[in-house]
């Protein structure tokens, strides 16, 4: 199977629309979130859409959702609360579809922040494009005391979290850094695919 679309259940209850990339012989895996629902973030959203778009053809299993109360999954949007619970069903359905590979989260913006939060050790890198680092308080994002990767790649003309600010939050994460993709904004425009071929060396890097 390569590309299929899926359900994922949460520990409370909800059902989440979602799509499936599972090569052969993954491996890799990655969760990809999406921007905020009450702004119109979905996971088909332009730098989600890129993301699993650039999965097509290679190793890296991969899988989108819709948070929920976004597209045809339920419930109610909850301010980045309950939605720890999606991204947190949406690895345990990654790892069961691909087994014995390393887990990876990646998301923009909204999801960027909520993927921060997500305490699974698991979890091998972490690629973040434009987190606002403020949806969620920076102090339960408890992805900053481990040891694995996280990339924030931020546009340098973000309007909501520029890289200099970024970095004040992150001075004292471990294993951390950012690049500044020229040119961007937090929408990234023209420069999306400076940021998809980031992301890729990210997967290759984590591999």
């Amino acid at each position: 199977m390569a590309l299929a679309d899926t359900t994922i259940e949460t520990s409370d209850g909800e059902s989440l629309q979602a799509e499936l990339y599972l090569p052969d012989a993954p491996t890799t895996a990655v969760v990809i979130t999406h921007p905020h629902p009450q702004m119109g973030g979905d996971m088909y959203t332009p730098v989600p859409a890129g993301f699993f778009g650039a999965l097509d053809g290679g190793s890296v299993a991969g899988l989108r959702f819709n948070f929920r109360g976004v597209g045809r999954s339920t419930g109610a949007h909850d301010k980045g609360g309950a939605e720890r619970l999606d991204v947190a069903a949406a690895l345990d359905h990654l790892a069961e579809a691909a087994p014995g590979v390393p887990l990876l989260l990646a998301g923009w913006s909204f999801g960027a922040d909520v993927s921060l939060t997500i305490d699974d050790e698991r979890v091998a890198g972490w690629f973040l494009a434009a987190p606002p680092l403020g949806v969620v308080d920076p102090a339960e994002m408890t992805a900053q005391t481990s040891p694995a990767p996280k990339v924030l790649a931020i546009g340098e003309n973000d309007q909501f979290n520029p890289p200099d600010k970024a970095a004040v939050t992150v001075a004292d994460w471990q294993n951390t850094s950012i690049q500044v993709i020229q040119g961007a904004d937090h929408f990234f425009g023209a420069q999306l695919p400076d940021l998809v071929a980031r992301f890729s060396q990210f997967l290759d890097q984590t591999a």
